[in-house]
């Protein structure tokens, strides 16, 4: 009798045991909550920390090597979204431009925030906020080149940035016959220089990044080609889980209110954008 009374105490404490072990269960959220109940939005403020993904490219999401400050467009209209839904600080996760989404859906990151277009074949696998700005690509060739255009570039070899549109753009171009050979580099940083040092004749790049890089870098002996009329223009914007629906409305309530306040439009100035980048509240 005993030790059946044992026996049964055993299996009683096992049983507590292992329902136990089954409650400390990760739920796999990137700030490491145990409470799965709560919204996305409600996790990230209860940690103090909104922690997006880009690819450290200026000027949209970079680590400011002077300051190691968070800056760059995209940078700059998060961390005042982020202010206004009362979260206090905004980490940047250094991810490969091809990995931003995945990394994401992977709970890695809260968002991604890298001056992304937003396309068909992205919003399947994630959530898009409003459109935060519009841009397009640019032509960037050495200061005393001949290329005044796409007309020019039939015999010329041209380089483009993996996992970018405008890659795929310089691609189409290519297929065309209006391109000699596209040149795949894996940073922005990497296709100036080689436009820079005549490896390849011209790039086909973002203009804001391009713009920026010229203007701040003096080693770089290049020029965007104008006038051009970009082919290649999207609407940017930052991509969320698609579970993550409070956290998506939340930020585009905010990025409203910036729009008809005058933030959007004065970050935009301040990286060479204008009026033309802008897009109204609503979309």
């Amino acid at each position: 009798m005993k030790r059946l009374t044992k026996m049964f105490l055993l299996t009683v404490l096992s049983i507590i045991l292992l329902a136990g072990c089954g409650g400390q269960k990760s739920n796999g959220n990137a700030d490491g909550s145990k409470n799965s109940s709560a919204s996305a939005l409600q996790r990230i403020k209860d940690k103090g920390v909104l922690v997006v993904a880009s690819s450290n490219d200026v000027p949209f999401a970079y680590i400011d090597k002077d300051t190691k400050k968070f800056s760059g467009i995209d940078a700059e209209i998060i961390t005042e979204v982020a202010k206004r839904l009362g979260i206090p600080k905004v980490e940047m996760k250094e991810v490969k431009f091809e990995n931003l989404l995945l990394d994401l859906n992977n709970n890695n990151v809260d968002m991604v925030t890298d001056g992304m277009y937003i396309k068909p074949e992205r919003q399947k696998i994630a959530d898009f906020t409003n459109i935060w700005y519009t841009e397009g690509e640019a032509l960037v060739v050495v200061k005393d080149s001949p290329i005044k255009g796409l007309d020019d570039l039939k015999d010329k070899v041209v380089g483009g940035q993996k996992g970018t549109a405008f890659l795929e753009f310089a691609q189409k171009l290519q297929k065309e016959g209006k391109i000699k050979e596209v040149k795949v580099f894996n940073s922005q940083s990497e296709l100036l220089l080689a436009v820079n040092t005549n490896k390849i004749d011209a790039c086909i790049t973002d203009s804001a990044v391009a713009g920026y890089s010229i203007t701040n870098d003096k080693t770089l002996n290049l020029k965007l080609v104008s006038p051009y009329k970009a082919e290649a223009a999207g609407n940017i914007g930052a991509a969320v889980r698609k579970s993550d629906k409070d956290l998506l409305d939340a930020v585009n309530k905010e990025l409203d209110k910036m729009k008809e306040d005058g933030f959007i439009l004065k970050t935009l100035k301040k990286y060479g954008l204008n009026e033309d980048n802008f897009v109204p509240a609503g979309k």
